[in-house]
């Protein structure tokens, strides 16, 4: 069914049932026991504590567990690194071997039990941590690094290896960072660098060494936190802590997957509420990528669909590659909010202007045409047969001289201009020299921003390398389609942050009076039938036909008279998915007559097939509206789901659906119908009116309500038809399919 994807039980919903059936559940919120004020309507944390891992990267004492200085083991270039890393954060580090008596002239320790001060981080060189770790509860060391690969990347048996360190980590109340983690951590960062600063989180490390070598181009990063396989801190508890960090300009994630889906839109949620931008890599829009990405670091990757829509929901900029990531993260991280939105392309070239300017627009830019008298103060420069509406030619020869500052700032004091950007398509000395000189010296005199697109492909000019990687103030990039992804993503987070209202503020604490009406009528494990599915939707307030039960032709007649021709009939059962395909529907049904010989078709037919009925639904017939459907579904990561989309046949054909994870408000449903390619439908096509938008999204508001409600008790929800009557009379649910869990 659409949406829907069946897994276990999970301790989440487990805790909803307790909650709404007033017992007295002990969940948990980051390891410490939640107020009531923590859960929402279903026993699923609201807050998350940001982590304090101060001590983590700034550690006063440091024990490295299997140092070395023997040459040619790993262990030695490892310890090497370490030492260096402590005397740069100005940690005292106390080497750990049972054997040795000094490593690198510091003395050794033969056990983690002399040592002689509590420590703040261990470092475990060493191929099975798991015995260690009761060992550093009891000496009370905080966080823990295990390199140890062969855990759940590996497999079932990895898996479970895995389990058993993470238990053992709660029980001794350590932070683990790891298994099959690495160095990252303990890199050299320049500390000449100015400005907000790139925090980087990554599951594969070599996958970051394109954000950490930003620094040799002036970008200042300020942490790497390379997760690994997650068996405690996770990418989420890294994201929290960065967020809170006044230095931190953007925060740039490479994920393979995620540990747990509410962790991440939790702290999410704390980085759009102090409008720090999130732009991440995330593996598993394909069949291929999640399968590599499991094999790998052992994650549930999830429906990409779903992980799209909650990154989206939370402000999470998604990024397809590691260029990407590099310039928007940067760009974001550096970039004041915009004055405006509109964008000027400036260039040398008109045929460069015409053609990034055709890129930009179907990128999503605005691109507002300039004034006249904007235009006739720019021709004062430029000559009169050039184009200067936007994009804006200037034909080469006013850059070289004292024209070319005038063109860029009257360009900027456009009120309606936000954002300039120039592409240099490749280096002209003088006048690609003189052009970035001057675009340099504009941007250090606005708090717009100034885009350059250097084309070279040798990027070792004087103009690129000293003039505009020297600049703090001008974003520099090398591909055109990597500054409009950036300039996009920056304009749409400034847009998000500004209208952002956190749904965990909003979300339902208890359950509704819907919630005891529904219990009743839930038969765990089983798929109720049509009728059953349209008493829970009643009992969420979701309007359903006039319609009545039979099991008998004569009370087929009576209910049809009841109900008001023509009526439609339709078996009704329990085992009964898809109605149509196996003749049990029957439309248009106009006289007594036909209602009755449709009654003993009916049933023939459920006899034939051997499909037990609870009866035959006499149902009101409503034909002019717009089909959608809404469904409810679970992700393995992120819990319950709701779907709308285009409904009828056309889910199947089309599959024109958007999805949200909830909690969501209004104006997230309302998102969700503008994402549909068949959105237009809702508006009126073709001479009929315009459909019940407002009355469509108040039934996903109540399917949500439903969803947070009843947890895992709803395996899987499909309102298919919804007929969403013309604006003012509402939408009726003319069928619908509910699967317990």
């Amino acid at each position: 069914m659409l949406g829907s994807t069946h897994g276990t039980l999970t301790t989440d919903s487990r805790r909803a049932r307790a909650i709404a059936c007033g017992e007295q559940p002990s969940p948990m919120v980051h390891g410490r026991p939640a107020d009531v004020g923590d859960l929402d309507v279903g026993g699923r944390p609201l807050h998350r504590d940001a982590p304090d891992l101060d001590r983590f990267f700034r550690p006063e004492s440091v024990v490295v567990v299997g140092a070395s200085d023997a040459e040619g083991k790993p262990n030695t270039g490892i310890t090497r690194q370490l030492l260096a890393w402590a005397e740069r954060v100005g940690a005292r580090l106390h080497p750990v071997h049972p054997t040795r008596r000094s490593v690198f002239g510091i003395p050794c320790l033969p056990s983690l039990a002399d040592l002689p001060e509590q420590v703040d981080l261990a470092v475990l060189l060493v191929s099975d941590p798991l015995p260690l770790i009761e060992e550093l509860g009891t000496a009370k060391v905080k966080f823990a690094v295990a390199f140890a690969s062969g855990f759940a990347e590996t497999g079932e048996e990895g898996s479970a290896a895995q389990e058993r360190l993470a238990t053992a980590v709660e029980r001794a109340g350590v932070r683990l960072l790891g298994p099959n983690t690495n160095l990252n951590a303990f890199e050299r960062f320049r500390d000449d660098l100015d400005g907000p600063a790139i925090a980087l989180i990554t599951q594969s490390g070599h996958q970051g060494r394109p954000v950490f070598a930003l620094q040799e181009l002036g970008i200042r990063l300020s942490h790497w936190a390379p997760t690994g396989n997650e068996a405690d801190l996770e990418s989420a508890d890294f994201i929290s802590y960065f967020a809170e960090r006044p230095e931190v300009g953007a925060i740039a994630c490479y994920i393979e997957g995620l540990k747990d889906g509410r962790s991440f839109l939790l702290a999410a949620d704390r980085a759009a509420r102090r409008g720090v931008p999130v732009v991440a890599v995330k593996v598993g829009r394909t069949e291929t990528g999640a399968r590599t990405a499991a094999s790998h670091t052992g994650k549930l990757t999830g429906a990409d669909d779903v992980a799209d829509a909650a990154m989206r929901q939370y402000g999470v900029i998604r990024v397809d590659g590691l260029d990407e990531l590099q310039d928007t993260a940067t760009l974001l991280a550096r970039a004041r909010p915009p004055r405006a939105e509109g964008v000027v392309v400036y260039s040398i070239s008109g045929g460069t202007g015409a053609h990034v300017a055709d890129l930009a627009a179907e990128a999503g830019l605005r691109l507002p045409v300039l004034s006249e008298a904007k235009q006739a103060e720019l021709h004062q420069w430029i000559p009169e047969y050039l184009s200067v509406a936007n994009p804006v030619d200037n034909g080469g020869h006013p850059v070289g001289d004292w024209r070319g500052r005038r063109i860029i700032d009257a360009i900027l004091a456009d009120p309606q201009v936000g954002v300039l950007i120039c592409p240099v398509t490749g280096p002209f000395p003088p006048l690609s020299d003189k052009l970035v000189r001057d675009l340099v010296d504009a941007a250090e005199h606005t708090d717009k921003l100034v885009c350059v697109v250097w084309g070279s492909p040798v990027g070792t000019e004087a103009a690129y390398r000293e003039t505009l990687l020297g600049s703090p103030r001008v974003a520099t990039f090398r591909t055109v389609a990597n500054c409009l992804t950036a300039v996009r993503s920056h304009l749409d987070h400034q847009r998000f942050v500004r209208g952002y209202r956190s749904p965990f503020d909003e979300a339902p604490r208890t359950p509704s009076p819907s919630y005891r009406k529904a219990q009743a009528l839930m038969r765990p494990g089983q798929q109720l039938s049509e009728h059953a599915a349209k008493q829970l939707l009643r009992a969420y307030g979701i309007r359903v036909p006039r319609e009545q039960l039979v099991t008998s032709a004569a009370a087929a007649v009576r209910a049809a008279g009841l109900v008001g021709y023509p009526v439609v009939m339709k078996a009704s059962g329990a085992q009964i998915a898809h109605k149509t395909e196996l003749g049990l529907v029957k439309i248009g049904l106009t006289s007594a007559s036909q209602v009755r010989d449709a009654y003993r078709e009916l049933t023939d037919i459920a006899r034939y097939e051997q499909i037990k009925l609870d009866g035959v639904l006499v149902c009101q017939m409503v034909e002019r509206g717009v089909e959608m459907v809404v469904g409810v579904g679970h992700d393995r990561l992120f819990g319950p789901t709701v779907t709308v989309g285009l409904g009828g046949v056309l889910v199947e054909v089309l599959r024109d659906t958007a999805v949200r994870v909830p909690p969501f408000g209004e104006e997230q449903a309302r998102d969700m119908l503008f994402e549909l390619r068949g959105r237009a439908l809702l508006d009126g096509v073709r001479g009929r009116p315009p459909a019940d938008v407002d009355a469509l999204v108040e039934v996903v508001l109540r399917v949500q309500r439903m969803a947070l409600e009843l947890g895992d008790q709803i395996a899987e929800l499909d309102i298919n038809p919804l007929m969403v009557l013309p604006r003012g009379q509402g939408a009726v649910a003319l069928d619908a399919l509910a699967v317990c869990g």
